[in-house]
């Protein structure tokens, strides 16, 4: 374990982590520039797969902090990376939102959001566009059955105002209708923490990852091999330590908590 103030690269949740919904928490800024000044590097990595890097550049920016980019990794990355690599599907049912299925589209992966016998694979993601028809187009295609694969298996997404049903939910509701899981590619899978280290350049000792979430956060640093930092200022509590198979290698109150500990 390599102590926090020798870290160079921190990589980031975003929801529950640096803010909540649109406010930034007050920790965020000092942080970020205390990494910056330290000639360290920051990446931004969100299972939140309903908006693309730009709009989350925008979203920082209208908060006050600049950003570009190469400084985010969402699981659409991710799992378009994942679809690169292997065998290309005739056409994939992109279960989502129009900016989910504008990215697929953008790297050259057929994408539809409408039923065809050419269909042989369904891509889901996080969907605040959710429909009850796409809800039944997935049935029939899992009944068929079509590739199944999902970006990430959070239950929740967390408001201002509380959470709503994430990815793993509309999944969950798709494997009590037809008895089919998905095949899952942001945290906790290792990939978009392999990516991050391919991307900056770094060893698995050089980083840390810094989230609100033991089943997918933490869990994604552990199976990558890199240091955690469990931050209660989101969904997860003290209470979700007990007992559970995921243990963080840090635990702070929130991203001012971490600077300091580094300071």
């Amino acid at each position: 374990m390599t102590p926090l103030r020798e870290k160079q690269l921190f990589l980031l949740d975003m929801d529950g982590t640096i803010y909540l919904d649109g406010t930034l928490f007050s920790g965020t800024p000092p942080f970020l520039e205390y990494v910056r000044k330290s000639g360290g590097r920051y990446l931004f990595l969100t299972n939140n797969s309903s908006r693309s890097a730009d709009a989350y550049v925008k979203k920082l920016s209208a908060m006050g902090v600049p950003t570009e980019r190469g400084d985010f990794l969402t699981s659409t990355d991710a799992l378009i990376a994942d679809l690169k690599k292997r065998p290309p599907y005739r056409l994939c049912y992109a279960f989502g939102t129009e900016s989910f299925r504008s990215q697929l589209r953008q790297t050259g992966i057929p994408v539809t959001d409408r039923l065809s016998d050419e269909i042989d694979c369904l891509l889901v993601g996080f969907d605040t566009e959710l429909t009850f028809q796409k809800l039944e187009d997935a049935c029939i295609l899992l009944n068929r059955g079509v590739a199944f694969i999902a970006t990430n298996p959070d239950w929740v997404c967390p408001t201002w105002y509380g959470s709503v049903p994430d990815c793993g939910s509309v999944c969950e509701m798709l494997f009590r209708a037809t008895g089919r899981r998905p095949r899952v590619i942001g945290k906790p899978q290792p990939a978009m923490a392999e990516l991050a280290l391919e991307a900056a350049g770094f060893p698995p000792e050089a980083a840390v990852l810094v989230g609100d979430r033991l089943y997918t956060d933490i869990a994604c640093g552990v199976n990558a091999g890199i240091d955690t930092v469990f931050v209660l200022s989101g969904e997860g509590t003290r209470a979700d330590l007990e007992g559970s198979a995921v243990q963080p290698t840090w635990v702070l109150e929130d991203i001012g908590a971490l600077l300091r500990a580094i300071e």
